[in-house]
């Protein structure tokens, strides 16, 4: 059925197609990497494992998941106003997410197909799931009359360069939490059906195990390579990343909280389950994780919550650029602070974490 309602508030590229999302610090980024160095790597301390994940991948066990049905052939018109905006605004930062994973992987297959066969078909058979998702994703921005030109994305977003052990950290965590943030919601509404306002939500469960399987062959990867995880470095870095990661999620979902409310969630709460399952779970490969239940990391991450607030205050205030420029510096400092004291926050070591099987 066709919807009738206008699209709340978002500029198109031409009808029908939303612009993407202004890039920020807190929205998805799309990566690069030296192709070179991830050829080169040895991955016979672990090939074994490696393999074995292969065989999961060539199984495909999501092959016949992503395919809508009768639930999907309604009107959404009664999702409205405010809601319908942050679930659309939900919808495409979960499909440019995917979308970022596809063109990473598929780029890695195609450019170790002559050089480690075994990586490339990996990364291929990942990039083939990651289009399933932000196919899906961007199949469900049509049923509110809005869909993204992926072709576009792919060619005016900027890429970040990260070394391949930092593109390793930052996908591991990328595809643990999201399995965390999908198992949670699936969760949450197998046992509150009449808060599952969308279908979507129902192919969580079996969707959440491709993050998880991805996840599991990043950490194969990085058990294959000890210097990405043994050395003082190595703690310094997996300690920046798990932050990143948790801090961006914490400061997204808080801004959204409305969304989550439309889910029978508690954002904040919603956000600590997440945070310490995925903390839990980098510990079985990461040599620290953070202390989350020290009182100290949430309430630094709420200053941040409260300064972002002043920050979007600020843009809809009238005034001159340069001056909304100064008015925003001791926001940004103390968004600085915050970030360094968490960082220098005391880590646990896994090995002494009772609560952790390495």
């Amino acid at each position: 059925m066709v919807n009738t309602l206008e699209k709340p508030g978002f500029d198109e590229i031409r009808p029908g197609v939303k612009a993407p999302a202004k890039e920020t610090i807190l929205t998805p980024r799309f990566y690069t990497t030296d192709f070179d160095e991830v050829a080169k790597m040895d991955i016979s301390p672990n090939e074994d494992e490696l393999r074995a994940i292969l065989e999961e991948f060539r199984v495909d066990y999501n092959r016949h998941h992503f395919v809508r049905n009768e639930s999907f052939d309604k009107s959404w018109d009664h999702i409205d106003g405010e809601k319908r905006q942050l679930f659309v605004e939900f919808l495409e930062r979960s499909c440019t997410a995917e979308f970022s994973g596809f063109l990473l992987y598929k780029e890695l297959g195609r450019r170790l197909k002559n050089k480690n066969p075994l990586l490339a078909e990996c990364f291929n058979l990942m990039s083939r799931d990651e289009a399933r998702h932000a196919g899906f994703l961007n199949k469900a921005m049509s049923d509110f009359n809005l869909s993204l030109d992926l072709g576009f994305l792919t060619k005016s977003r900027k890429y970040t360069f990260f070394k391949p052990k930092f593109i390793f950290y930052a996908t591991y965590l990328s595809e643990k939490i999201g399995y965390w943030r999908y198992i949670t919601i699936y969760r949450h509404l197998e046992k509150n059906p009449n808060d599952c306002i969308y279908p979507i939500f129902e192919f969580f469960e079996n969707w959440c195990q491709d993050e998880n399987r991805h996840g599991d062959f990043f950490d194969a990867i990085m058990r294959a390579q000890p210097h990405t995880l043994n050395d003082w470095k190595a703690k310094l870095w997996c300690r920046f990343f798990l932050l990143s990661v948790f801090a961006t999620m914490y400061l997204n979902d808080t801004q959204r909280a409305d969304f989550y409310a439309c889910l029978g969630l508690e954002a904040r709460s919603y956000d600590k389950e997440v945070i310490e399952k995925t903390n839990e779970t980098a510990g079985r490969v990461f040599p620290i994780i953070l202390d989350v239940n020290n009182p100290e990391f949430y309430d630094r991450l709420e200053t941040c919550v409260t300064n972002n607030e002043g920050l979007r205050a600020i843009d809809a205030s009238g005034g001159p650029g340069f001056v909304k420029a100064l008015r925003k510096l001791p926001i940004f400092a103390s968004n600085g602070w915050q970030f360094i004291k968490l960082y220098f926050m005391k880590p646990i070591s896994v090995e002494q974490y009772a609560g952790v099987v390495r």
